[in-house]
């Protein structure tokens, strides 16, 4: 397969949002929802959301730039944040309050988004209270080598912020070191949403929405190579007291005290191909 050029010399393309495809539906009924149910919409600050992944009781996995002001660069409160898992119509499948966020220390909210931000822009959030299996199964991660082919995406997004959208199949196109290029649908609010491969029946988490771009005329979505990423992740709120901080470990960075952001959303950058 050709590869895909990526440059470290990225910009923002201003109000850009793709339409939606004729593969990307709304999950119209319970019985299809109910089976993406641990796929939830994250509130911020009253002001924006982004989608977010239950992978486990009481972990929510999304993008790291969802959890910060991106106009200051400061990090959200916890307290700033409910995840509504499974909202449909108004109503939650369950819903709780944030109580840790812990943000890759790979991930600079104020620089230009580039590819090493990319491969580094996710977070996981801690719940107030753990939501029982016997209420919602969460999602695995998928562990095994990341390989081209077939791949899913359930989202909230601009213009469908009340229910879950699931695009049935798009493909994983590229992998560039840990940057991961899917030609999936996405809009704004999808920033964080899991990108799911199915190789061993149910959906496993193989990624999640970074943002938007363009290579070579074709709108593509990327994300992340997340396994070593988690890893340190669950590390830093297995260690945290969950007191307001904003200092870092080498590896992760602890979110504390934030202000109010006025937009949230998938970022969208342009690369140059070739």
């Amino acid at each position: 397969m050709k590869k895909f050029l990526i440059t470290y010399l990225l910009c923002l393309s201003a109000g850009f949002a793709q339409a939606d495809s004729t593969n990307l539906k709304k999950l119209e009924t319970q019985n299809e929802a109910r089976g993406w149910q641990a796929v939830g919409r994250l509130d911020i600050a009253n002001s924006g959301f982004c989608s977010g992944t239950l992978i486990a009781p009481d972990l929510v996995l999304t993008a790291a730039h969802c959890v910060y002001d991106r106009t200051t660069g400061v990090a959200y409160a916890p307290k700033d944040f409910i995840f509504r898992a499974g909202l449909r119509e108004g109503k939650s499948a369950a819903e709780r309050r944030i109580v840790g966020v812990a943000a890759h220390n790979g991930y600079a909210p104020m620089e230009p988004l580039s590819a090493k931000n990319v491969s580094h822009d996710v977070a996981l959030l801690k719940l107030s209270r753990p939501i029982p299996f016997s209420e919602m199964d969460p999602f695995a991660l998928h562990t095994d080598v990341v390989k081209n082919g077939p791949v899913s995406v359930v989202s909230y997004g601009r213009g469908r912020a009340d229910a879950q959208s699931r695009q049935r199949e798009c493909q994983m196109m590229d992998r560039q070191n840990n940057v991961l290029i899917f030609d999936c649908d996405v809009t704004y609010g999808s920033s964080g949403a899991p990108v799911f491969s199915h190789l061993n029946g149910r959906g496993r988490v193989v990624s999640v929405v970074s943002g938007m771009t363009t290579i070579n005329g074709k709108k593509v979505a990327l994300g992340m190579y997340l396994p070593p990423l988690i890893a340190d992740l669950k590390s830093e709120l297995r260690s945290t007291s969950y007191t307001p901080s904003v200092t870092a470990s080498p590896k992760v960075r602890r979110i504390g005290v934030g202000k109010t952001r006025n937009d949230t959303g998938a970022k969208f950058i342009k690369l140059s191909g070739s």
